[in-house]
């Protein structure tokens, strides 16, 4: 009964992701679904928990398909929303849920498809998995990996966590501290090759020079006349409040408010859509709505009346912070901030919220004098005026600071393939 009541619980508090993701990690492991994992034996095997790591796996992914086209990729999620976003990515040959780490489950899926290699992204350290593959023998590693001493692993009482390391062939990570730690606790299969995430933005910053998105035409208009533009992206509620308070303040000092915000939230439910509207009142336009209007005259016009446009459809935020001059990048009040090199690849000044820490690149970004941390309203304020004033200057130091930690995919790919 206990099993029971618990998902009966997680369904109650989770909704509808937690079912998708029981669902699916059952779905991997049904008949149904067999015949895709024997159909992949021999793959090469790249787990990530969602999106944000799948995004540091892919230039080695798209290299290796480039590269070896004859080899067999499986990529699996542990997030619905990872395996949702990515479920159709066509450089895989499947893409699957990844079933929860009991020691049965982990040796049926292996048995399933027996891969030729095992590849974890950052934070990711199954004991069912780790243990299974090295009693297989099957070449495990960690690429992008990142230690720090407040970790399990280094506590007293994490002596069984820290054994797992051992169960890698061989961990690649971000910066020499997590080499050290690694070293001063017993575990010498590792060395330093940086975090493949540099390169992956900077593919997208290739591209997105290399031809215009056409979806964007819309974006484009919006900031066309506008003397400065922010781009706030991956928002949630306390993001919000404080810039709805900024552009408040624009207006006041100014009728026709100087600064115009493109506002990419997180989650783009119905309710925090909602939130979002009531805040913002009749000073923003829906992009979804402005995109589906068949004059562009009609839409410039609606464009250049409001002060905030707010992105309704995924898959768009890498690309919009070219829009900008300034990037707000949300999660900082609350777990952590999100992706902030996705927009200092463009040349951009960064600014979040207080909770950045355990963020590598964050830091690496305050250090180059291209990011500045916030933790209310006032701060925001001047954070955002030297950066709108000084954004040529600002902006160059962040892109210098990316170009500096490219590099990462090319070391993990030749001691792999």
């Amino acid at each position: 009964m206990w099993p029971i009541y618990c998902v009966k619980m997680a369904n109650t508090l989770f909704g509808h992701k937690t079912r998708a993701l029981f669902r699916g990690q059952r779905a991997t492991l049904d008949a149904e679904h067999r015949p895709i994992l024997e159909a992949n034996r021999g793959a090469v095997w790249i787990h990530a928990a969602s999106v944000g790591e799948f995004e540091q796996a892919r230039p080695l992914i798209e290299r290796l398909r480039r590269e070896h086209p004859d080899r067999k990729i499986v990529v699996t999620f542990f997030s619905p929303s990872g395996y949702e976003a990515r479920k159709n990515y066509p450089h895989a040959d499947a893409v699957l849920y990844l079933p929860f780490a009991t020691r049965r489950k982990a040796k049926r899926f292996l048995e399933g498809f027996q891969p030729s290699m095992a590849i974890f992204v950052k934070y990711e350290f199954w004991p069912a998995y780790l243990k299974e593959l090295k009693k297989r023998g099957i070449p495990t590693y960690s690429i992008s990996a990142i230690f720090r001493p407040t970790q399990r692993f280094f506590h007293w009482y994490g002596s069984g966590a820290l054994k797992l390391l051992h169960c890698f062939t061989h961990i690649f990570v971000q910066d020499e501290a997590s080499r050290r730690l690694l070293a001063e606790h017993g575990v010498h299969e590792c060395s330093v090759a940086g975090d493949t995430r540099f390169d992956r933005v900077n593919e997208v910053l290739a591209a997105t020079r290399e031809r215009q998105d056409a979806r964007l035409l819309p974006i484009a208009q919006f900031v066309e006349e506008a003397p400065q533009v922010v781009v706030a992206g991956s928002t949630w509620p306390e993001d919000e409040v404080l810039l709805e308070e900024y552009i408040e303040d624009c207006r006041l000092k100014n009728e026709e408010c100087g600064v115009k915000l493109i506002l990419v939230p997180h989650e783009i439910n119905e309710e925090h859509l909602h939130d979002i509207f009531q805040r913002f009142k009749g000073r923003f336009v829906k992009f979804s709505d402005i995109s589906a209007m068949p004059s562009n005259l009609s839409r410039v016009n609606i464009l250049r009346r409001a002060d905030v446009l707010v992105i309704d459809t995924i898959g768009l935020l890498s690309t919009i912070y070219q829009f900008g001059q300034v990037a707000y990048i949300g999660g900082g009040f609350g777990e952590g901030i999100h992706n902030t090199i996705e927009a200092a690849v463009y040349g951009v000044p960064v600014v979040f919220g207080p909770n950045y820490k355990h963020f590598r690149e964050a830091q690496g970004l305050i250090d180059a004098g291209a990011g500045r941390s916030i933790k209310n309203y006032k701060e925001l304020e001047a954070a955002l005026a030297t950066a709108l004033e000084q954004h040529q200057t600002i902006g160059a130091k962040a892109a210098e600071y990316v170009q500096s930690e490219l590099g990462a995919t090319e070391k993990i790919y030749k001691a792999l393939f």
